[in-house]
């Protein structure tokens, strides 16, 4: 599902999924157009800090994606682990703990708040010659086999 780079109805559409769908984990895949072939894997939400206006020219209430909301949520996700034990050829993997204030960041913490810590957000880099969609997408084949592993030792 494509999200609207819109803070209220991205947030609508999380509570959607959360609610309709119950998934075991919700993984996003958000754009960061500055990096050139590196897959970033956010480990936390933050809840506060969203200033830069979205692209109807709204910013969130107060800076702020849930009112009565932590700081931060952590995936339950180890994505350092998960950073760790994992490789793509071709390209590199870094493990980040801030992703942005932007609508990813908005969109990630409340996926978290929704889905009590059982999302997971990765920024990939635009596609290009080397980065095709191709190769993409057996990357984050690759990393999201790995998170529901983890997923799955901890419902044993």
């Amino acid at each position: 599902m494509q999200l609207p780079v819109v803070y209220q109805k991205a947030k609508e559409q999380v509570f959607t999924i959360w609610t309709t769908l119950q998934p075991l984990l919700t993984v996003h895949v958000g754009l960061a157009s500055s990096a050139k072939a590196i897959i970033i894997l956010e480990q936390c939400g933050k809840n506060k800090g969203y200033q830069d206006m979205d692209a109807c020219g709204f910013h969130p209430e107060g800076g702020c994606c849930m009112l009565d909301g932590p700081e931060k949520i952590e995936s339950t996700i180890n994505m350092k682990i998960l950073w760790k034990n994992i490789s793509v050829e071709g390209i590199d993997i870094i493990f980040s703990r801030d992703a942005g204030r932007y609508i990813c960041d908005y969109t990630y913490y409340a996926s978290l708040h929704y889905g009590k810590g059982r999302a997971a957000f990765i920024h990939v880099p635009p596609l290009s010659k080397s980065v095709t969609a191709d190769f993409l997408g057996k990357a984050l084949q690759t990393i999201i086999l790995e998170m529901l592993k983890q997923c799955g030792e901890e419902r044993e």
